[in-house]
């Protein structure tokens, strides 16, 4: 879902004191951008800060990296953790707003990075063959993953869409990650805590069931090289205005 090219964006961000404009300065340590040695999780793709900003409130003890590649995107999430940690006196100290373009991510991210756990939620689905490396959850995209996710670091990937769920499944396995938990309706599971987004309120009342599955990620043997998947097709470039997240 696009959205509209905002003038107070980057004016707002270029002033947030928890925004990285710049994320390739910190490949490689990234341990050290909170000042403290406690887990680091990161949202692939944070779109309006939904998911964000409860996770972090409910998990004061873990530091996040919320991403996105669009502007508009973060600085509406700034907006939103803003009002939200200061309606409850709360001081923002656990979230950095990352800029980045996801299909790059490891232009900003090696194996000295240790990434406890990456959530993945309402990602484009890109539903057009030649479009499907496009996805976050793609064998390419996990590989990338894989360098700076700590080994037995989890994905908890979520989505409405089934084509995109059910193609994912493969992707996992190619990529020597195992499937510790899976729901094809998430509402009613004992999966927990779930953080609903706008997105997810949109579709549930739409009465899409919304999908869910965690990832472990396990140890492959040297050398290794994953299959190349049905849908390997020449990429076209991704432009920078491309949403990755819906």
């Amino acid at each position: 879902m696009r959205m509209r090219r905002k003038k107070w964006a980057r004016p707002e961000l270029a002033v947030c004191p928890f925004y990285i404009e710049h994320a390739e300065e910190y490949k490689g340590k990234w341990n050290t951008v909170f000042g403290n040695d406690k887990p680091i999780y990161a949202e692939l793709g944070c779109g309006k800060g939904g998911f964000v900003v409860q996770a972090a409130q409910y998990y004061p003890d873990v530091n996040w990296l919320a991403m996105d590649i669009k502007s508009e995107m973060l600085a509406v999430a700034r907006r939103t953790i803003t009002a939200d940690f200061e309606a409850k006196g709360l001081e923002i100290n656990n979230i950095k707003l990352v800029s980045q373009n996801i299909e790059k991510i490891t232009t900003a991210f090696d194996e000295n990075d240790k990434i406890d756990r990456i959530h993945i939620n309402f990602c484009n689905p890109w539903p057009r063959k030649r479009h499907k490396k496009r996805r976050l959850t793609h064998t390419r995209q996990l590989m990338q993953y894989r360098t700076f996710l700590r080994d037995g670091g989890e994905i908890h990937f979520k989505t409405d869409d089934d084509e995109l769920f059910e193609e994912s499944l493969p992707y996992f396995e190619h990529s020597g990650f195992s499937i510790k938990f899976i729901t094809r309706d998430l509402h009613n599971s004992d999966y927990a805590p779930n953080f609903e987004t706008e997105h997810e309120k949109m579709f549930s009342a739409e009465g899409k069931k919304i999908k869910l599955l965690v990832a472990v990620k396990e140890q492959l043997p040297e050398g290794y090289v994953p299959p190349k998947e049905k849908d390997e097709l020449p990429l076209e470039h991704n432009e920078q205005g491309e949403d990755q997240c819906q």
